[in-house]
């Protein structure tokens, strides 16, 4: 008998070795469906009992199953689950607990179970919980999917839950962090120069508490201007080491959410003892720089400091006043700064377009909302003359700091990004052939060529074409050692004016002050550190985006299905329509194929080239102002479902 079972087993494993196999992460669709996509790009259908056994997300291995031309398979091993952690809403099914994953593509109800140290605490219908995936039909042993739930975030009712929920999806803190309200000025051996009789200023939002950058500025005789920068220091607060310091390191930033901060220092720090609030005495680490009349860097230094704000200014006001609006003015001590930093802005921004790179301007949306958190109006910030005062003012800055960093030190915190990866190069480059725009490989991965490239590419004011060039190119990373920044066009750049908000930026200014004293550097940072800042980041803007795509299908319910038209661009193309960013509000929309056209046939859809043809006319394409009509604002899914308006 044993015999046997062996031979059968041995049988089974050769049949399975011989039987054709693919790999591939699953993807479901609403109809019960899925495909099964490999790395390669193939596509392979996977029938709705087969999909039962997997979740959208999973990498596995599948049986392939071939029927003449028609192809399908069977999943049969987990490589890897898609939904190891997820957030869920409960359910109680038949008296027993149930969860369903809140994911646009995953409509399982899954059979529950609740931590050991939750028990006692009651679960009501819709609750928000994170759960956990503890067993899958595909793994050994298991014959079902089961979970357990591991934390309730808010209750059904709870009208934070936008906020609670979003911040528990990518695991980030829900509160700001409490180290103690002792705070003492701790003695660093540096020699603070008083500033206290400069008219400092800061220009701000309305509603910004913590400030972490102030201005003075001088006209130099020989032409030029000297602009002072004085910094926030909360490291002159806490020490390397502080618990206040390793959470911190741990929060890596301050997350900014409509309606909501959630600091990466404690409030009293980075609201209160840091801020540079108007006319209160503050610690600063600060830069003297000196700016040509050509808007070329001269010399500077960095040195500890003492100062006081002398104004509170904000972002409208002092664009209003330098364009002759409104009835607000300045004091006489900062009237003539403000004049002297608009043109030095002017005389930077000329010469960053000439020498290096310059962003293209594009609005912010700020969200008015009211004490529930609902949106009372969504407001356009245009990024104005002041706007643009302090944006210069800080890239001068970091810039200077790079270069102290790389000189004296050799290693910081570094913002380094490269146009295009290795990888990704050739594939630019064959793209750009293929719009008779030769470059050579050099143009791509060379700062200095790469800037000419750019500024040509731009010259030619074609949004599909810097849409399509923007999926080869890469993000920007942390590194411990210099690198260029090609999308600022400078050599290396190196962030010191937000230490309030980015731990980056604490570990910078410890940097400058061994400089300053003359001592030798510690060792540089870790890589785990650097991709730990990278990752957070990347976190933060996803729990940003999140939280406003939660908002925004609230605020734009009632247009749906009202014919209202929206003005919109279109920033992105796949299979099965386009992506539309509404011009009023800077809300995104999906439009689907099928709403292109009453037959779907005769909508083709190039995802690739970013173009859509309906009856054989191009009528779509990245980069394209279109108009738009919403039709569904599903709060589920936190989506706009929108389609073409004419």
């Amino acid at each position: 008998m044993l015999q046997n079972n062996a031979l059968l087993t041995q049988l089974k494993q050769q049949i399975r070795d011989n039987t054709p196999r693919v790999t591939g992460v699953i993807k479901a669709t609403e109809k019960g469906f899925g495909f099964l996509e490999t790395d390669d790009g193939e596509s392979y259908f996977v029938p709705p009992p087969a999909m039962k056994l997997v979740l959208h997300g999973d990498r596995v291995e599948a049986i392939l199953h071939e029927d003449g031309e028609r192809k399908s398979v069977e999943p049969d091993t987990l490589i890897e689950t898609g939904m190891q952690r997820f957030i869920a809403r409960v359910q109680n099914r038949d008296g027993k607990l149930a969860v369903i994953p809140d994911h646009p593509s995953v409509r399982n109800v899954l059979k529950a179970r609740i931590k050991r140290s939750l028990e006692g605490q009651e679960f009501s219908e819709g609750d928000w919980v994170v759960a956990r995936l503890v067993r899958h039909p595909l793994k050994p042993d298991d014959r079902a999917f089961f979970t357990q739930i591991d934390e309730l975030v808010a209750k059904v009712d709870n009208p934070a839950v936008p906020w609670r929920v979003t911040l528990a999806r990518h695991a980030l803190e829900q509160d700001c962090p409490d180290a103690g309200t002792d705070w003492p000025l701790h003695e660093e051996g540096l020699v603070r120069e008083d500033l206290t009789a400069v008219p400092f200023f800061t220009i701000d939002g309305e509603k910004t508490r913590d400030m972490d950058d102030a201005l003075s500025i001088t006209t130099r005789e020989q032409g030029g201007w000297t602009l002072s920068v004085a910094i926030a220091d909360p490291t002159a607060y806490v020490e390397e080491g502080h618990a206040a310091d390793l959470e911190a390191r741990t929060r890596a930033f301050t997350v900014y959410l409509p309606g909501q901060n959630v600091t990466m220092l404690p409030e009293q720090l980075a609201d209160d003892l840091c801020s540079l609030h108007e006319n209160q005495q503050r610690p600063v680490l600060a830069c003297q720089l000196d700016v040509n009349a050509d808007g070329s860097l001269g010399d500077y230094r960095f040195f500890a400091a003492t100062m006081c704000s002398h104004a509170r200014l904000v972002y409208d006001r002092v664009s209003d006043w330098l364009e002759d609006k409104g009835d607000w003015a300045p004091d006489e001590s900062v009237a003539a700064q403000l004049k002297a930093l608009r043109d030095l802005t002017l005389a930077r921004s000329g010469w960053r377009a000439e020498h290096a790179l310059v962003f293209k301007d594009r609005p912010d949306y700020a969200f008015d909302l009211d004490d529930a958190g609902n949106i009372k109006a969504i407001l356009i910030e245009e990024r104005r003359i002041a706007n643009r005062m302090i944006e210069e003012s800080m890239i001068v800055a970091n810039a200077c700091c790079a270069d102290l960093l790389a000189q004296h030190v050799g290693h910081g915190i570094f913002n380094v990004h490269r146009a295009f990866d290795d990888e990704k190069a050739e594939a630019a480059q064959n793209f750009l052939a293929s719009q008779q725009i030769e470059v050579e490989r050099e143009a791509l991965t060379d700062l200095n060529r790469y800037k000419e490239l750019k500024r040509a590419l731009e010259s030619r004011d074609d949004a599909w074409l810097d849409a399509r060039l923007r999926k080869f190119q890469g993000f920007t990373s942390m590194s411990a050692q210099p690198g260029p920044h090609f999308g600022l066009g400078l050599p290396a750049y190196a962030t010191w004016t937000s230490p309030i908000r980015k731990y980056g930026d604490m570990v910078n200014h410890r940097l400058i002050k061994r400089v300053l004293k003359g001592e030798q550097a510690p060792p540089e940072a870790s890589q785990q550190l650097t991709e730990q800042l990278t990752e957070r980041r990347r976190l933060n803007r996803m729990a940003e985006r999140d939280v406003k795509d939660w908002l925004y299908v609230r605020y734009l319910s009632p247009a749906a299905g009202t014919g209202d038209v929206f003005d919109a661009e279109i920033i992105a193309i796949n299979r099965g329509g386009m992506r539309v960013r509404l011009t009023a509000n800077g809300a995104t929309a999906f439009v689907p194929a099928p709403l292109m056209h009453s037959d779907r046939d005769k909508v083709v859809v190039d995802d690739k080239e970013g173009r859509i043809q309906i009856e054989g006319e191009e009528r779509y394409k990245l980069g394209d102002a279109v108009r738009v009509a919403l039709t569904e604002a599903r709060e589920e899914t936190r989506s706009l479902v929108a389609r073409p308006a004419d």
